[in-house]
């Protein structure tokens, strides 16, 4: 149905969950509201990377991908120290629905896809379409991307969304204003990140060899700032974390070039999938551990930060021994061959 009605029909749903969470009287009311937002907004980041893929050539994608979580990362600089302020004198309420309602009226006026160069593909039956995405999990190489992809976005928003201010406010008495210009700063950073890291990309025959390094690396990073106590130190391994974590753009490249080009949006699908689905198991994880760590006399944080490390180790094993794709290393394998 192309991407800007794709957009343009889900997003309303986006405003809706705004004002239902904005005014709800109770926590199934609020709860609701964040599922029709999270509905709302599902399609708007795989579309981006659909767009990338189908209109730019493939040398670009990392780079343009890298692109596209930057400007997607601007909605965190919000989140930062404009949002503590904004908390403290009125409220989280203020422009909720204005902004979302702004959204869509900008992808409205501004969203155009081009025509595609070749014959629009012919539309599927519901049936063959599910049939189709089912046969990517039977593919041995999609349980390795997979799993790294559930781990990598998450540890960094489970760090930034969710753990970054209590540990400062906790730790070191930072106030909630402080706390939040940390955030911001995590934030920009994150802008450019991912965009420097689709520049260096290797190429395929180097590039999962540095995703799983990287995992590695950013995981040992996590581990220091659980066992460090220092805040200094702390918030420079926190812009270490900032920066490193922009490899999981490369991701996105390693899902192209793994699958062939019928399966390539069904493949990016699954992945975003996979990696959002991430996201909730991590908070959801780490908020339980920092709870046990609690009841057991431990330090939540060094908990919670030990539980990241050992999600990010473990996901960079299984993509570095699980299989690979053939079209990695067999670049003439045919996508009827590779099914």
């Amino acid at each position: 149905y192309g991407l800007r009605r794709t957009l343009l029909s889900a997003f309303p749903l986006a405003i809706a969950g705004a004002a239902v969470s904005a005014w709800a009287p109770n926590y199934g009311w609020l709860m609701f509201g964040q599922l029709l937002i999270g509905v709302g907004c599902a399609p708007a980041f795989l579309a981006c990377t659909v767009f990338i893929a189908r209109h730019f050539p493939a040398s670009r994608f990392a780079f343009l991908s890298g692109v596209g979580m930057g400007v997607g990362g601007l909605g965190l600089l919000l989140t930062g120290t404009p949002l503590a302020w904004l908390v403290q004198q009125w409220g989280w309420r203020s422009g909720l629905v204005l902004l979302s309602a702004l959204a869509w009226l900008l992808i409205w006026r501004r969203v155009h896809e081009p025509a595609l160069a070749g014959p629009a593909p012919a539309r599927e039956r519901w049936g063959t379409a599910v049939r189709r995405y089912g046969a990517l999990f039977m593919l041995p190489h999609t349980l390795g991307i997979l799993l790294l992809g559930m781990v990598g976005y998450a540890s960094f928003l489970a760090l930034r969304g969710l753990w970054i201010g209590p540990m400062l406010i906790d730790r070191y008495a930072f106030t909630l204003v402080e706390s939040g210009n940390m955030a911001l700063g995590m934030s920009l950073i994150s802008l450019f990140s991912p965009a420097f890291f689709g520049r260096i990309d290797p190429g395929p025959a180097r590039r999962r060899a540095w995703m799983a390094n990287f995992s590695l690396l950013v995981a040992a990073l996590y581990l220091c700032v659980g066992l460090v106590h220092h805040a200094t130190l702390n918030l420079a391994l926190v812009v270490c974390i900032a920066v490193l974590s922009g490899y999981s753009v490369l991701q996105y490249s390693d899902v192209r070039s793994s699958y062939p080009p019928d399966l390539t949006g069904r493949a990016l699908s699954v992945f975003t999938m996979a990696m959002f689905l991430g996201v909730g198991l991590v908070q959801s994880l780490t908020g339980w551990v920092a709870d046990w760590a609690q009841t057991q006399g431990l330090e939540p944080y060094r908990a919670v930060m030990a539980t990241i490390a050992a999600l990010l180790a473990l996901g960079s094993i299984a993509f570095r021994w699980l299989p690979a794709s053939p079209l990695l290393q067999h670049p003439g394998v045919q996508g009827k061959d590779l099914a």
